[in-house]
């Protein structure tokens, strides 16, 4: 079942990036607009990057330790 979704999602990513290709962005208003699927990497490295932060912070700040209430 686990490969059945990975394919599918890698069919989407694939699909997402030659349409990217195939249409690029007709009227780009900055200089990185006109990177061809530039978007798709930015929000696929963008997000990774998200969820990394978000358990280093959870683990390193919002989680206690095992023993944390038990101290007198």
């Amino acid at each position: 079942m686990k490969t059945i979704r990975r394919r599918i999602m890698l069919a989407a990513i694939l699909a997402l990036f030659l349409l990217g290709l195939l249409f690029p962005n007709p009227h780009p208003h900055f200089w990185w607009q006109k990177i061809p699927v530039f978007d798709i990497f930015f929000g696929f490295f963008g997000s990774i990057l998200l969820i990394v932060f978000a358990k280093w912070l959870g683990h390193n700040w919002l989680l206690k330790d095992k023993d944390y209430y038990n101290n007198d």
